[in-house]
């Protein structure tokens, strides 16, 4: 057994080292993780490293752009000038056409042609800034004050010049006309050049627009990305560290592994121990049995020797007398007392063994118990060890379901987020490809219009969407908080009850509190009124020493009278008695005085003994309090029981909702369900049960032996398996917590321990086995239910629990502090007890040494005083001798009388110097007793000192943490700040960007209006020119007219020769024009197409951009982090040297303070010599003093012998010199005195000395602490600067890696700037060659000014050829207007149509969200029908239930009805067929057969047969009446319906009232009703619905009514209807037209007629005829 026993321990053994093997392998795993995520961060500092120096790179390109823009705009400047001083220029032209113009219809053109030249110059100064815009409007003004003085210069010369001008007034309208024809051509093609470069202006501003609104979409996109990759990273962070915790968590579960296995192994060795000691006790046990029965074996075979020596002596005795031959036989003799010897030493033996194995079972007895408590003290400790760690489980559990929550919630937020990005993205790309075909149409205002349409659409569908989701939210929302609100009332409700009960425990506890601090406040009291009493004490004490010292001085002083009163005359007499009376006088007082002591000492001892009584019912009603603090943790461990309970029930409630959320969600979004892996702790079950179908129900008979080994080894299998059901739930909780990973690893450990089950499954499944085995496995499979139920309910414990820690805590806190106060109070009180027993034995000892001192001295003054009396009394004796009779005779009484009163007085001396020596016992105990309460109150406030130095210096520690941390905030604020910096330096690259496209984008049509404006501005030089020219002209010609009026014909001819060259070089110039627009045009499109290669370039330098800045900012926030780990990391460094160098310091100064109280304890010391030799000097001079007083009380004997040689006349000197001794005496007082202070000084000093001594040791032990504490933040700063060496030089490998990528990235970066300083140069080129082109136009502008000059002079001969082109142009126009007219009104249309569709779009959307609202509207109300139909549905099952109940009823009725007809059917009413036949004969002979007609109805013979039975004569009726009489065989008696008596009968035929009469005698009750009860029976209708499918017709009814029971009828006659019955159920009425009235049992019944309740006996008769 012990093998196998060994074997199966070595194996577990093997099984945990194989367990340990794996965990360590799973440890190795991690760190591996962990290192490669180290170098991930160190990968990512460099990344941002790299991205740093990238983003400086950039702010210099940046730099750059600057300057080239500033380039630009100096550019810019210089046109604006050259703008200006055209502008200039061609103002002094105007003036000077107006100077020549001479006729106000001329200045009224030139004014015109000023304002068209004013808006041409507002439009130019529209494209120049706004600093020259105030330039113009001077000039008008200047211009109009001009216009205005010479218009009236020129009034005056007008008036003389018109008669001459007369008649050249019409050549120059023909020439002006021709002009301003020209002019307005002019004007129109510059109307359509401006016209058409603002639309490409309007439009490119649209698609900047466009492309601005895409990049803050954009950006905003990316701002969204950025948060949630930062919020990830997050998420990340709180993830490592959370297994970071896990793992230091599991760290501390290997070492609580490691700690249990060790308590495992010892509890296996201790019982291994018990178990050896327990056989061995049984062994001792057999021994002792088997000794016991040898010995009473022995015993009986004793017995039967010695009766075998008895028969054998009786029989020796008898033959030895007869014979002596017998030798042989004492031999025999000898040999059996030997033997008996042998028998007896051998029971003292056993005896001695008995005795021995006795002593060995005690010790083994006590060594058992020791061990079972030993065993007991290792159980609690397991199941401490246990309890913690479930708790560290669960509060693990706990964590990593709630961390597991937060991270299925970010999940879920993450996905949602990416599915709306990616619909957003799909949106956004739809409406890019809507604009893109939007730009391909035609540019128009049309455009505009189906782009806000399209933006729109676009709008409302996000907002259609929006709306869906929100009301998707809102009802999962909504359901979500009605199913917690649900839940959280039911909690509210259990924890206000709770809250209520802990409410008034606390109650209870604050009573108790005040309670005790009650009875603390009256034990402060008492103490005061102790020390009080104390204080009293010790000055009665004084008061009695100065009492004594009297005393002893007025025995002396008696003493000394007495002597004087021997030696005194009889003149003195009257003096000795006055002094005698006194002396009386005075020792009675003293008496008093004594009394009044004692009352006062009985009194001090009766208040130190009810001191002593409260402090012992203190010390009870402490423990009471301690019990009900007992008390009141228990009742908090059941509430903690009540509130898991709770929290269990209500865990499983959540746990429930939960599911049924998640069915929910499955069936809503169908999505993948996740399966939870089922933890492998259920294989015993399956084995069990596969054991238990292999088992069977075989049964052996086995022997005793084999029974008992059977119980041996099935106890040992169930050690063994509840060690490895322990190790299974410790496997299970350790499976729960790992992760999926390390849930294969474990499964192979399981696997091993199933197979090490097997194995032992395999030896139990014997025969000999089989049996127990079943009940084993009933009880595992008990303990697994039992364990999924823990397993349950250790998972479930979540968020309340939590919530009834904290308030448990709380209450703990408080009781904590309870009895901290009571531990506190107790221990102080053991230490005064403990403190007050050694000092009371310290000063003991020394007490009684200065005691018996004392005690020496007194003894040697007493015997030198009672040597005195001893003298004084032998000279008493001689003087009285000496004297006469009478007198010496008074004296001797007096005498005799007085020594008697000094022999009391001397008792009670002695009595009271007892008593002192006792009270100065106990008043150097309680000086004692106070000078350690001083000291251990010199020692708290020192300990006090040194927790308030700690305390501040932890103060300090805590503030230095804060500055750090506050530091370390303001770091991080910067850092942001820094961050934010560099994403406003990254939009501001992008907006530096746009702004470049968008200026690549204007210096396109930058260049077309440059060349159309120089067009423009050259045709309006021109123009100014010529009008300059030709009022120079005129003004010559005005003034030659007078002279030369011939001469201008001449010139007329030459102007139309010139103005026919005009009109050539005008051809030319308009061909030359078009030719350089078509080259404009051409080099306008490889501009755009270059920009569009240049854009292309851009946007995928935006795009690696976008992509660097995102790599840039996860490096930053990776850096950031690093950065924050090594700045905590460098904290806690500085934060060690800190404490390092505040423990230095404080090392400084506990050896500065240790020097100076070794200084203090030297000068002590010193003090303490020289005290000492004052102590010996004071000793000397108490000598001397003794010496001085012996010799003294020699002298006063020496005198004394003198005062009896001379007692006759020497009183006086006798008197002198009892002064002198009197003196001498109080002298030897003083010094006495002086000698006890200098002693209690001493002791005092002692005292301080121990003291000194005792603080020193502390303070030596103190410095000990401390040197300990430095080596060891020595040792741990050695490591710590060891770890950071090792991650300085990680750090550096890293650093260097990074400046490996931030030179890759360099030259990526030096490869994208030379492509853009390529684009730039590019863009510089074009727009030098552009400068050039805009040069050639100015020399080209030069050149046909100087044309214009020389075409000025010819304008007038080219003023007919004009007109005629002005004709042309006219008839041009009004085509023109045509055109233009169609295609307008083309264009109102279609913006009519789309303004039609638009508002048919609007219109739409606004039925489809009313539609909406309706839907949501039906829905609501189908979901209101839905619960309205559910409680339908409920009410309509309950009805159905109910009408099954009444049909069941109705059942029961029925069957009893049918069985009332049944029981009816064969009776016949006698009275009735006696009333028939009597009445039969009793009619007239001519009514009979209407009679029998009545009769034949009633009996339910058919008309056919009546009629036949009546057409025979007598011998038809005789048969009739025969057959009737004779009972036939179809007759039944039917009872015929009552009608009510009101109408008098119509028939004057007597049998008509007879039969009514019969009808009314029949309807009156004549019997009590049957027993049917009212409830049982149902309306007819509610009946005849249930059962009759085809109600049957009135005359079948009336048949089946009529017709006697023998062919039972089908239907039933209760379930008729109305119209053929009457309702049944009227019981109690008193109209008597009701057909169911109370029918006998005996009598045969009727069955009902179906009667109207208001018709006269004569219808009845009519309807029973008709039938």
């Amino acid at each position: 057994m012990d093998g196998s026993k060994i074997s199966e321990q070595k194996k577990n053994a093997q099984s945990l080292e194989g367990g340990k093997v794996e965990e360590l392998h799973v440890v190795k795993d991690l760190e591996d993780e962990i290192r490669k995520l180290n170098h991930k961060l160190s990968s990512a500092q460099e990344e941002n490293k790299i991205l740093l120096k990238e983003q400086e790179l950039a702010k210099v390109e940046k730099i750059q752009i600057m300057q080239e823009y500033e380039n630009l705009k100096s550019d810019f400047s210089m046109l604006q000038s050259s703008i200006a001083e055209k502008d200039a220029l061609l103002k002094e032209q105007e003036k000077k056409l107006q100077s020549k113009t001479s006729l106000p219809e001329d200045v009224v053109r030139l004014q015109q042609a000023l304002l068209e030249a004013e808006n041409e110059l507002a439009r130019l100064s529209s494209l120049s800034q706004e600093g020259l815009q105030k330039e113009p409007t001077s000039a008008q003004h200047k211009n109009e004050n001009v216009l205005s003085a010479y218009t009236e210069d020129q009034n005056s010369e007008l008036s003389q010049l018109r008669q001459d001008l007369e008649r050249k007034e019409h050549e120059l309208n023909e020439s002006i006309a021709e002009r301003e024809i020209l002019i307005a051509e002019l004007e129109e093609l510059d109307k359509q050049n401006q016209e058409a470069t603002q639309h490409m202006i309007t439009l490119k501003e649209q698609l900047s627009k466009q492309h601005t609104e895409n990049d803050s979409i954009i950006k905003q996109l990316k701002f969204d990305i950025d948060l949630e990759r930062k919020k990830v990273s997050e998420l990340e962070i709180e993830k490592m560290e959370t297994i970071k915790e896990l793992d230091s968590q599991q760290e501390k579960l290997s070492q609580c592994s490691y700690a249990l296995n060790d308590l495992h192994i010892s509890k296996q060795q201790l019982q291994d121990n018990i178990k050896d000691l327990q056989e061995q006790l049984r062994k001792a046990q057999d021994c002792n049995l088997r000794n016991k029965k040898e010995i009473g074996e022995l015993q009986q075979r004793l017995k039967e020797k010695e009766e075998e020596l008895s028969v054998s002596l009786s029989k020796l005795t008898e033959k030895s007398n007869q014979e002596s031959n017998y030798t042989c036989q004492d031999l025999i003799l000898k040999e059996r007392e030997v033997e008996i010897a042998k028998l007896q030493n051998d029971i003292s033996e056993n005896k001695q063994l008995n005795e021995d194995l006795e002593k060995s079972l005690s010790a083994l007895r006590t060594e058992n118990g020791k061990l079972t408590a030993a065993i007991e003290e290792l159980k609690q400790e397991l199941s401490d060890a246990v309890s913690e760690k479930s708790k560290v489980y669960l509060e693990k559990d706990t964590v990593v379901e709630a961390l597991k929550m937060e991270k299925r919630q970010l999940e879920s937020e993450l996905n949602q987020m990416e599915k709306r990005l990616l619909e957003q993205a799909q949106k956004y790309k739809q409406t890019i490809e809507e604009l893109s075909n939007a730009r391909s149409m035609d540019t128009t205002a049309l455009q505009l219009e189906h782009e806000r349409l399209v933006k729109l659409n676009q709008e409302k569908d996000f907002e259609i969407a929006e709306l869906k989701r929100s009301i998707e939210q809102m009802e999962i929302d909504h359901q979500e908080t009605k199913e917690m609100l649900t839940t959280s009332l039911g909690g509210q409700k259990q924890l206000t009850e709770l809250i209520k009960e802990k409410e008034v425990f606390i109650e209870k506890f604050k009573n108790q509190a005040l309670q005790v601090k009650q009875e603390l406040e009256e034990y402060m009291k008492v103490s005061k009124k102790q020390d009080v009493l104390k204080q009293n004490l010790e000055e009665k004490d004084r008061s009695l020493a100065v009492m004594k010292e009297e005393n002893n001085h007025l025995k002396e002083e008696i003493e000394r009278l007495k002597d004087q009163q021997s030696r005194s005359t009889h003149v003195v007499e009257p003096k000795t008695l006055d002094i005698i009376i006194e002396l009386e006088s005075e020792v009675t007082q003293l008496k008093v005085i004594k009394n009044n002591l004692e009352e006062e000492i009985e009194v001090h001892k009766k208040t130190i003994e009810d001191q002593n009584q409260t402090t012992v019912q203190l010390q009870q009603s402490l423990q009471e309090q301690r019990k009900e603090i007992d008390e009141s943790k228990f009742q908090c461990e059941q509430m903690n029981v009540t509130h898991e309970r709770l929290s269990l029930e209500k865990d499983e409630e959540i746990k429930n909702l939960q599911k049924t959320i998640e069915q929910i969600k499955t069936q809503l979004h169908k999505e993948r369900q996740i399966i939870q892996t089922d933890s492998s702790d259920l294989f015993q079950e399956t084995k069990v049960q596969t054991l238990n179908g292999e088992n069977g129900n075989e049964k052996h008979d086995l022997s005793k032996a084999e029974i008992e080994r059977l119980v041996k080894g099935i106890k040992e299998r169930e050690m063994e398996i509840k060690l490895l059901n322990e190790k299974n739930v410790s496997l299970s909780q350790q499976i729960d917590q790992l992760s999926k990973d390390e849930v294969g690893k474990l499964t192979r450990i399981i696997q091993e321990k199933d197979l090490e089950i097997q194995a032992l499954n395999a030896r139990v499944s014997s025969a000999s086995y089989r049996q127990d085995v079943l009940c084993l496995q009933q009880q595992l499979q008990a303990y697994v239910m039992e364990r999924e139920q823990v397993l349950a309910v250790l998972s479930e414990k979540t968020r309340e629990n939590s919530q009834l820690k904290t308030e448990y805590r709380n209450i703990m806190d408080m009781v904590a502090a309870k009895e901290a106060a009571l531990v506190r109070l107790q221990e102080e009180n053991q230490k005064l007890s403990n403190r007050s027993e050694n000092s009371s034995q310290d000063m003991s000892r020394e007490t009684i040494q200065n005691l018996s001192r004392i005690i020496r001295e007194k003894d040697i003054e007493i015997d030198a005083l009672s040597q005195k009396c001893q003298t004084l009394l032998t000279v008493l004796q001689t003087s009285s001798t000496g004297t006469d009779n009478g007198s010496g005779g008074v004296n001797s009484n007096q005498f005799e009388e007085l020594l008697q009163e000094r022999d009391k007085l001397k008792q009670q001396v002695k009595k009271m110097e007892e008593w002192k020596q006792q009270v100065i016992t106990t008043v150097q105990n309680m000086q004692h007793e106070s000078a350690h309460l001083q000291e251990e109150l010199h020692k708290l406030q020192a300990q006090i000192s040194v927790e308030s130095d700690s305390n501040s210096k932890l103060q300090v520690d805590y503030n230095v943490l804060i500055q750090s941390y506050e530091q370390n905030e303001k770091k991080l604020k910067s850092f942001s700040q820094e961050l934010a910096q560099v994403q406003h330096s990254i939009e501001q690259l992008h907006n530096t960007k746009d702004l470049l496209l968008s200026k690549l984008d204007l210096i396109t049509p930058s260049v077309a209006t440059a060349s159309t404006v120089s067009q423009l501005s050259g045709v309006q030089c021109s123009a100014s020119e010529l009008f300059s020219d030709e009022s120079k002209l005129l003004q010559k010609e005005l003034e030659q007219l007078k002279k030369k009026l011939q001469e201008k014909d001449s010139t007329i001819r030459t102007l139309q020769e010139n103005n026919q060259q005009l009109s050539d070089s005008v051809a030319t110039a308009s061909e030359t024009e078009r030719k350089s627009q078509e080259g404009t045009e051409s080099e306008m499109r490889q501009i755009k197409e270059k920009h569009d290669v240049l854009q292309k370039s851009l946007r995928e330098k935006d795009i690696l951009i976008k992509s660097k800045s995102d790599q840039l900012l996860s490096v930053s926030e990776n850096l950031s982090n690093k950065e924050n780990e090594n700045e905590l990391l460098k904290q806690a460094v500085t934060n060690l040297k800190e404490r390092n160098l505040i423990l230095e310091m404080d090392i400084r100064k506990l050896k500065e303070e240790n020097e100076k109280i070794v200084a203090t304890c030297r000068e002590k010391e010193t003090e303490f010599q020289a005290l000492q030799e004052t102590n010996m000097q004071f000793s000397m001079m108490l000598k001397e003093k003794e010496f001085e007083s012996h010799s003294m009380k020699e002298k006063a004997l020496a005198f004394e012998k003198l005062l009896k040689e001379k007692e006759q006349g020497k009183t006086g000197e006798l008197n002198q010199l009892l002064n002198e001794v009197k003196s001498m005496q109080e002298k030897a007082v003083t010094f006495q005195q002086e000698r006890d202070q200098v002693m209690v000084a001493l002791k005092q000093k002692q005292m301080e000395s121990s003291a000194l001594q005792s603080e020193i040791q502390h303070l030596r032990e103190k410095e000990q602490r401390l040197n300990q504490e430095l080596e060891r933040l020595r040792n741990h700063l050695l490591e710590m600067e060891d770890s950071y060496t090792r991650e300085a030089l990680a750090a550096e490998d890293r650093e260097v890696k990074l400046r490996k990528k931030v030179l890759i990235l360099e030259e990526k970066l030096v490869s994208s700037s030379t492509a853009v300083e390529n684009a730039s140069h590019r863009a510089s080129l074009q727009v030098e060659s552009l400068q050039e082109q805009l040069n050639l136009v100015s020399k080209q502008r030069d050149e046909t000014v100087l044309q214009l000059t020389i075409s000025q002079d010819q304008v007038k001969q080219y003023a007919l050829s004009l007109a005629n082109l002005q004709m042309v142009l006219e008839q041009f126009q009004q085509e023109e207007k045509a055109m233009y007219s169609a295609e307008l009104e083309k264009h109102q249309k279609q913006t009519a149509e789309w303004k039609k569709k638009a508002e048919n779009l609007e219109e739409k959307v606004v039925s489809l969200q009313e539609s909406l609202g309706e839907a949501n509207a039906a829905l609501d109300a189908a979901s209101r029908l839905t619960e309205q139909l559910d409680i339908k549905e409920e009410q309509i099952e309950e009805l159905k239930k109910e009408g099954e109940i009444r049909r069941e009823m109705l059942e029961d009725v029925q069957n009893k009805l049918m069985n009332l007809m049944n029981s009816t059917e064969g009776k016949v009413d006698k009275l009735l067929m006696r009333n028939l036949f009597v009445g039969h004969f009793h009619t007239p002979k001519n009514k009979r057969p209407e009679v029998l007609r009545l009769m034949g109805s009633i009996l339910g013979i058919k008309k056919e047969e009546l009629d036949q039975l009546l057409s025979e004569d007598q011998r038809g009726v005789t048969r009739w009446v025969t057959g009737w009489l004779g009972g036939g065989t179809g007759a039944k008696s039917v009872p015929s319906t009552p009608l009510r008596p009101t109408y008098q009968n119509i028939f004057n035929s007597s049998f008509s009232e007879l039969f009514v009469k019969f009808l009314e005698t029949e309807s009156c009750p004549s019997l009590p009703p049957p027993k049917l009860s009212v409830h049982d029976l149902k309306p007819l209708g509610a009946a005849g619905t249930g059962k009759t499918s085809s109600t049957p017709s009135n005359s079948q009814m009336q048949d089946s009514a009529v017709l006697g029971m023998s062919r039972r009828p089908d239907t039933n006659p209760f379930l008729a209807p109305r119209s053929a019955a009457v309702p049944l159920i009227t019981p109690a009425s008193s109209s008597g037209h009701l057909l169911m009235k109370p029918i006998s049992d005996a009598l045969p019944t009727f069955t009902p007629l179906p009667v109207s309740p208001d018709a006269s006996a004569g219808a009845v008769l009519k309807d029973l005829l008709k039938q």
